[in-house]
């Protein structure tokens, strides 16, 4: 029987793309088309059972398998670089769209970041037209990030037009990207949700993530094992993650509801529940402590004390943590804000439909037990 809902997902192999994709085939009348980044055929059929690998998914399962369609392609350019008869295929099919995909990467050129933000933006905007002008489109969940508020104090859970500062160009580009697509919708009349999630993190009960990201980085560093035992004094910071299992189950759920046409959700742990750095830092220790993982006596300085103090750190650091350091900069500029969330009218809909935010005190040690595992083996 021919399944009735046919997704086309980008960023399937990253942190929410991944979590996302067995969540969706609980219904046994949906499929998935990935768009997935290969030089050749052969390789994406590697990067399929990468997939399938990290979803525990046996050689003989056909019915998951079979419902899993792998399309070689690139979400900037025209028709994803697929040959005219897969994407005619795909408008005729395509009842849901997930742009999930995403470069990370916080400090590349502007023109680079917007290539990879707006460029993978107009062709999905492209692809959601098509679809919806043969009859098949039935939502397009677009993914976000809650760094399109830039310097915000408060960034609010609303489209935002007035003019601000960004801490990097991944933000400024997905902001622009955010300003495309909102001017397309209006246009078009398309059925678009908007997910903005915060620092995205492992499953908050198996602790299980494709790639370990920013966050696990930040955990070394603020365990004071990267910095000798050095520490910014930032007692007021605070950190807003989120677990990749409440992002997916509020994709899919939004993805099955004409109701949540237009709305913005910001995926994240909000400002009542984001981490405080003082209780990270002590849990973080307590949890390593408890796995035999040495660690030095921090030495907490101001600021911009320990900002003079990196070149230091650096020099005297392995190489491979030298790379990582750059990346404590652009924390250290994001920690100094002391930015909130707005996640309100975000949670009380979720939370009806029982998709409660997950509290960081209950799987903090989790994620760090995956990690540590996962580092040692």
């Amino acid at each position: 029987m021919q399944p009735l809902k046919t997704y086309f997902i980008t960023g399937a192999t990253g942190a929410v793309g991944s979590a996302l994709v067995p969540v969706l085939l609980e219904d046994p009348a949906v499929q998935v088309k990935l768009l997935i980044r290969a030089s050749s055929i052969a390789v994406l059929s590697e990067r399929l059972e990468s997939l399938f690998r990290f979803w525990g998914v046996d050689v003989e399962d056909s019915a998951f398998r079979e419902r899993v369609i792998g399309l070689r392609g690139d979400v900037t350019v025209d028709d994803f670089g697929l040959a005219e008869s897969e994407y005619a295929a795909l408008v005729d099919s395509c009842t849901h769209i997930v742009h999930a995909a995403g470069n990370v990467r916080m400090n590349l050129p502007i023109e680079a970041a917007r290539h990879s933000a707006i460029g993978s933006t107009r062709q999905i905007v492209t692809l959601a037209r098509a679809c919806r002008d043969s009859g098949s489109l039935e939502k397009l969940e677009f993914v976000s990030t809650v760094g399109i508020g830039g310097r915000l104090s408060c960034v609010p859970e609303d489209w935002l037009e007035q003019p601000r500062a960004y801490h990097n160009t991944y933000e400024q580009a997905k902001a622009e990207a955010e300003g495309y697509l909102r001017d397309e919708i209006k246009k078009y009349q398309l059925p678009v949700t908007v997910h903005r999630p915060s620092m995205v993190v492992g499953n908050s009960h198996t602790g299980k993530i494709i790639h370990f990201q920013v966050f696990y980085y930040l955990c070394e560093f603020l365990s004071g094992r990267q910095t000798f035992g050095l520490m910014p004094a930032l007692d007021k910071a605070r950190l807003d993650t989120i677990p990749v299992d409440y992002v997916a189950n509020a994709i899919r759920w939004s993805s099955c509801r004409q109701d949540t046409i237009g709305k913005i959700f910001h995926l994240c742990s909000g400002p009542d529940q984001a981490m405080q750095l003082p209780w990270l830092i002590e849990a973080l220790r307590g949890i390593l402590a408890g796995h035999g993982e040495p660690l030095p006596r921090l030495r907490r300085l101001p600021l911009w004390l320990f900002q003079g103090s990196m070149p230091l750190i650096k020099q005297l650091s392995p190489q491979r943590t030298r790379k990582a350091l750059n990346n404590l900069a652009l924390f250290l500029d994001y920690a100094g804000d002391r930015q909130e969330f707005a996640n309100s009218q975000t949670e009380k809909i979720l939370s009806a439909a029982g998709i409660i935010v997950p509290t960081p005190k209950d799987y903090l040690k989790k994620l760090l037990e995956v990690y540590l595992k996962e580092k040692r083996n």
